[in-house]
């Protein structure tokens, strides 16, 4: 146990040494300590004992939950297992498990850091997953890097910000003296795998060039990446790929266990399905492109004034993006085009896409000659080549059919998956602060993320499917793995193993090397058992549904991705490598299980793959936060306000009003993927998790704005609706995606965006009626019955206004004032203006002032009796602390100031206690 959690959170040393002593150093210390005791040998403490009162003078709440005693001899939570804990509003928290899993360990220190969160001020713990995402793209065999800003940047200018860092070479390029696998190329630098050669002309005109390498990253002075990569496929084939410099920062609070926190942060190559460009009947389908390249589609359009667009499908100022949403049905084409358009046999139409990736000006109108198949066995082949290179595809899932095969489709031949840098996975502490501090809009807040453990309690759902999940077979095979729920495998089934060969050719080389090894050892050696990622422990014949690893931090592990991340993202803002560049979140979008109806379990499968959320129902969710059925669940319900009800030491309402304040001072819009099922018949698992980041970091932050998205029709209110003599709430649900959304957007990912998400699956209640409508009367039953909870045990008093009747709608169907949901004075008190000018988010800030100044001087006085006390004239000097009570001096003053009263306007404040 104590391995496990050193090895997630760290060990901070003896605490009774000075250099370990917190109190010693107050600028880096919250002012709180907890401790926890495992005790397993306490199961048959009894509840008198507790403290617990005799059911004559318990509360009726006390009497629901069995927190109290009517024999003397009782044994508190039946003689299981059970946690007991000890907190005082100084920040002293004692928690006693009288158990020995090591996974309560790590929930309970969760716990203790959302209870100094609260006691802080402006923090919150949350549960969440994250990551910065870089949109990139494959860039073919040829590449020249051309400026995408008015914004000028120039190689001297990085030289001159970062003169001891970067060398420059006699070519006009500079080697990265920390990181030499980077490389700087002036921009507008031409990348070429035909050549082999990276090539440049200088600012005195001269021509230069340098070896095009696999193992270097190539930046330019913006910080677009261009490297090469292999095919997975085939290992022949290389492509460039190029990597945008500006990151999305995509933060996942609040998701539900199986809701894809982990999945936000990983790659969906996992899904993906390699093959070859495609025509069965090379003549007739060329023809049958030709035509469509040549054709007049001036007449597309219902409304003949849009038909102002004379550009060819080849022109080089048209995009592959503008051709693909040009050969989509759409709302505004003539019910005669959308008929053509569906007539045209997808493969052809995937084959006028390979054209237009493909097509160089320099061809003209000869691009036919550039293109064949082959001859094979004296006939023509079907797989298309390009100048005798064969031509890759990829296809990824997303979902599965009702046989449980794939759902596959086409991704665009330019699409590469988004380089992700891992923020968050689980626990995350974060903080909210003006935009002033951070250099940008000074009339709104952002928020900062940090992820708060170094190794990651992963259960790797997909890898009981041999060599799916990639990256869970590399982590288990690997050393020093902490493994739970994995069959302990023997010699002989490792034998077994390796000799089916079928399945095991299946397992990624990783896996395959561990088993085959295992087989060839000695049957009598040690150790005598392994673990398969394919194995889970079988509980009474039936493999468990939760293993378990610690996997080391992404961000650690591939750490040279990590710093050129790093670096591109400082050399777009045109700072120095060194600054500190805090990058606040972009993307605020929260995960939820669904499933369809399951015996006793209800239905919890009314959303579509994304929802937009204004706050009131937003935070109707975040305070029920139901799931479905989930491998770490025993079943539906509520896991409590934020999901964080079993790891809450404080009110949950204190949490609550925390993510309120975020979101409203910050602005982010409030969106819900699912994950498991869309609607009750469609099985998606975690696709659409993985699929989210890749979609919003494609879209500028103008277009993934809600407003602009309700302006253009991607996204549409649900509205309430009539089912069998009652009425379904259905605009609880907020706003969902529509085909709209799916064939702008979506169409920067997949050939046929149209395709990908069907009218069931935007509009679930097509699947089944009586379905959604139970779906939507389970949601709205559970708000009720949470809100309810507020009332029972009083805490309704600690919520900050806006909450406070939304609590009373969701309870009572009115506030005390008689406001609904949808009364505009209600909406109104969920806005920035409105906070800010309210009295009670002052008192907040005034709290948090008062906190801050009293920790500051509890610290200062810390060190001067620690200082002032007999034999520590030692530590003292070789700690320096006379600096230290200087600092802490200094500290407090600030605190006390009125500049800090006015610094801390837009941040979440304090709870007043």
């Amino acid at each position: 146990n104590l391995d496990f959690v050193e090895g997630i959170f760290g060990n901070g040393g003896d605490p009774y040494l000075p250099e370990h002593d917190a109190s010693l150093a107050p600028e880096t210390w919250t002012g709180h300590t907890g401790a926890i005791i495992l005790a397993p040998h306490l199961t048959k403490v009894t509840k008198k004992s507790l403290g617990l009162p005799h059911v004559s003078e318990a509360t009726e709440r006390q009497k629901r939950d069995g927190m109290c005693w009517e024999h003397e001899d009782e044994c508190y939570n039946g003689g299981q297992a059970f946690k007991a804990c000890a907190r005082d509003a100084r920040g002293v928290i004692v928690t006693v498990i009288a158990d020995n899993y090591f996974g309560y360990c790590k929930k309970e220190i969760k716990t203790q850091i959302s209870y100094s969160a609260n006691l802080f001020g402006n923090a919150e713990e949350e549960h969440a997953g994250g990551a910065l995402v870089f949109p990139s793209y494959n860039l073919g065999q040829e590449y020249t890097v051309s400026p995408r800003s008015e914004e000028a940047y120039h190689l001297y200018d990085v030289l001159g910000r970062d003169p001891d860092r970067f060398h420059l070479q006699p070519e006009g390029h500079a080697i990265d003296g920390e990181q030499p696998h980077i490389v700087l190329v002036p921009m507008e630098a031409h990348f070429s795998l035909r050549t082999g050669l990276v090539t440049w002309t200088n600012p005195n005109g001269s021509e230069a060039s340098i070896p095009l390498r696999a193992d270097k990253h190539y930046l330019t002075p913006d910080g677009y990446q261009v490297r090469m990569l292999q095919q997975p496929a085939d290992r022949t084939q290389w492509s460039l790929r190029g990597t945008v410099p500006m990151a999305t920062s995509c933060h996942k609070p609040a998701t539900v266990s199986g809701g894809g926190k982990s999945e936000i942060s990983k790659a969906i190559t996992d899904a993906f399905i390699f093959g070859n460009a495609y025509s069965p009947d090379y003549d007739a389908d060329m023809d049958a492109v030709a035509a469509i390249l040549d054709r007049d589609f001036c007449d597309r359009f219902a409304d003949r004034a849009l038909c102002t667009d004379q550009r060819g499908l080849l022109a080089t100022d048209r995009s592959i993006g503008s051709v693909i949403k040009l050969l989509t049905p759409g709302a505004e084409f003539t019910p005669a085009y959308n008929e053509w358009l569906e007539s045209i046999p997808q493969h052809i139409r995937e084959l006028v896409y390979v054209v237009k990736r493909f097509y160089r000006p320099e061809w003209g109108a000869d691009w036919r000659s550039h293109f064949t198949v082959g001859i094979i066995n004296g006939r023509r082949g079907i797989n298309l080549r390009l100048d005798g290179d064969k031509i890759m595809v990829n296809m990824l899932r997303v979902g599965f059919d009702a046989d449980g095969s794939w759902r596959l489709f086409g991704l665009r031949h330019d699409f590469n998956p988004a380089v992700k840098v891992q923020t968050e996975d689980d626990i995350t502490a974060s903080t909210v602060i003006s935009g002033h501090m951070l250099g940008l809009d000074p009339f709104r807040s952002y928020k900062l993320v940090e992820n708060c453990e170094e190794l990651l309690f992963q259960r790797p759902d997909d890898a009981i499917h041999r060599g799916y999940d990639k990256q869970a077979e590399l982590d288990i095979a690997g050393p020093d793995t902490f493994l739970s729920n994995f069959a302990p495998l023997t010699h002989a089934d490792a034998v077994a193993m390796r000799d089916d060969a079928v399945a095991f050719s299946q397992f990624t080389e990783p896996m395959r090397t561990l088993i085959s090894d295992f087989a060839d050892s000695d049957p009598d050696a040690s150790p005598t058992f392994f673990v398969s990622s394919a194995n889970p422990r079988l509980v009474d014949g039936t493999p468990s549904k939760n293993p378990r690893y610690l996997q080391k931090r992404p961000d650690r592990t591939n750490a040279e991705a990590t710093a050129v991340a790093d670096l591109a993202s400082h050399l777009v803002r045109k700072l120095p490598s060194h600054q500190p560049l805090p990058l606040p979140v972009d993307i605020v979008a929260a995960g939820r299980r669904n499933n369809p109806p399951d015996g006793p379990v209800p239905p919890l499968c009314s959303y579509n793959p994304l929802h937009y959320m204004e706050l009131p129902e937003l935070f109707a969710e975040f305070i029920s936060s139901m799931t479905g059925k989930s491998p770490s669940t025993t079943g539906a319900g509520s896991e409590g306000a934020m999901t964080k009800g079993p790891f809450n030491a404080m009110p949950a309402v204190l949490d609550l009003n925390a993510a309120f304040l975020s979101f409203a001072l910050t602005g982010y819009d409030g969106w819900v993927s699912c994950a498991g099922y869309v609607g009750p018949h469609v099985r998606v698992d975690h696709d659409i998790s993985m699929l989210v980041p890749e979609v919003f970091s494609r879209m500028t932050p103008a277009e993934r704005t809600a407003a602009n998205l309700v302006a253009e029709g991607a996204l549409e209110r649900i509205e309430d609706f009539e089912f069998e003599g009652r009425t379904v709430l259905a605009s609880r649900l907020g706003y969902r995606m529509t085909q709209a959304f799916a064939r702008k957007y979506f169409g920067r990912i997949f050939l046929h965006p149209h395709a990908v998400f069907t009218e069931g699956m935007l509009r679930p209640e097509l699947q089944d009626e009586a379905i959604f409508a139970e779906s939507v009367d389970v949601i709205v039953t559970t708000h009720q019955r949470v809100a309810k909870s507020y009332f029972d045990d009083g805490t309704i008093e600690l919520a900050v206004p806006p909450l406070r009747a939304l609590l009373e709608i969701m309870a009572h169907g009115r506030s005390a004032e008689g406001w609904t949901l949808e009364t505009p004075e209600f909406r109104a008190l969920f806005t920035r203006e409105a906070v800010i000018g309210a009295d009670w988010y002052a008192a907040r800030l005034d709290a948090k002032q008062h906190a801050a100044a009293t920790r500051a001087d509890a610290g200062l006085k810390g060190l001067q009796k620690f200082i002032s006390t007999p034999g520590n004239e030692e530590p003292s000097e070789r700690l320096d602390v006379p600096k230290r009570i200087e600092a802490a001096q200094a500290e407090y003053n600030k605190f006390s100031s009125a500049e800090y009263r006015a610094g801390i306007v837009g941040t979440v404040g304090r709870q007043p206690l």
